[in-house]
């Protein structure tokens, strides 16, 4: 892959959309993560607005991503910040699953993909979405699991001007071969990060063929630690944190690598942006490969 000293951080997603590489995971906007507790609206307003200042062009959410109570949601936190869109933002969103009374998820079927197109469109105040991932399975991908009929939904949905491009979440390279059959895949999102490198071969595929390849929790989530002595060290040289230097890791990767780090918090959120412009040399890259 790719063992470039410096980041470039223009991409063009679909081969039209011009994006910066280092963009912006809404799922902690409206609760510091998956489920839980609101956060308070104005905070993840100020958020939004904030990354847009710092040059953040591509911003990642769900119209599943609201507090536990429902009081707070993503999506309306992005339209009421942001609306109306300044020209050259992108917003990509996930669909491929109901969410229940009881928070629980269930698997949508082909003939739920409108309905849910149609739900981001009208909670994110747009006529077309620039970017829907079908988004399959649980936490790994489903291995044998076929897409082609919700992805076919979501093919006839971007004929009709809903939709600009497609992707396609928590895939194998089987996933992939199966929707570039149907139709062009312009992202993959998948879980990605400087500890967790199990999908290189899907990610040489993508950057061969020109597709984005955008993790899911870029950092662990939360739920990886990832402070390390090779860390440490690269951070220490480069006057950063560990999280910066694991952010700016994956942009150096490969050019098709898109960052989506999400924040609930100003400052965490200026911290993360700072990632963009650490370049990594080859000493480093050695250290952390």
């Amino acid at each position: 892959m790719n063992a470039a000293t410096s980041v470039t951080t223009d991409f063009l997603l679909g081969g039209d959309l011009p994006i910066n590489r280092l963009g912006f995971g809404a799922m902690r906007l409206a609760t510091n993560g998956f489920r839980g507790p609101a956060r308070d609206p104005e905070t993840g307003r100020s958020v939004l607005r904030r990354a847009l200042e710092l040059s953040i062009n591509l911003v990642d959410t769900a119209d599943y991503y609201q507090s536990t109570d429902g009081t707070v949601r993503a999506n309306a936190l992005i339209r009421e910040a942001l609306h109306p869109y300044p020209t050259g933002i992108v917003i990509a969103t996930k669909v491929g699953h109901l969410v229940n009374a009881d928070g629980s998820f269930t698997t949508a079927t082909p003939a739920d993909m409108r309905r849910l197109v149609e739900g981001n469109l009208q909670s994110l105040g747009l006529e077309r979405l620039d970017l829907v991932y079908l988004r399959i399975g649980e936490m790994a991908p489903p291995h044998g699991e076929s897409l082609a009929e919700r992805f076919e939904a979501l093919a006839v949905l971007r004929e009709e001007g809903l939709i600009r491009h497609l992707g396609i979440s928590n895939v194998d390279k089987d996933h992939l071969a199966e929707a570039r059959s149907i139709a062009s895949v312009a992202a993959v999102q998948n879980s990605f990060h400087i500890k967790e490198r199990g999908d290189l071969t899907l990610l040489e595929e993508c950057a061969s063929a020109g597709i984005a390849f955008s993790p899911f929790s870029p950092m662990g989530g939360g739920t990886v630690e990832l402070e390390d002595v090779r860390l440490t060290r690269v951070a220490a040289r480069r006057d950063a944190t560990s999280s910066q230097i694991a952010l700016a890791w994956l942009l150096a990767y490969s050019p098709v690598m898109l960052a989506i780090p999400g924040t609930g918090s100003v400052k965490h959120l200026e911290e993360n942006a700072k990632a963009a412009s650490i370049h990594l040399t080859e000493e480093d890259l050695a250290e952390l490969a």
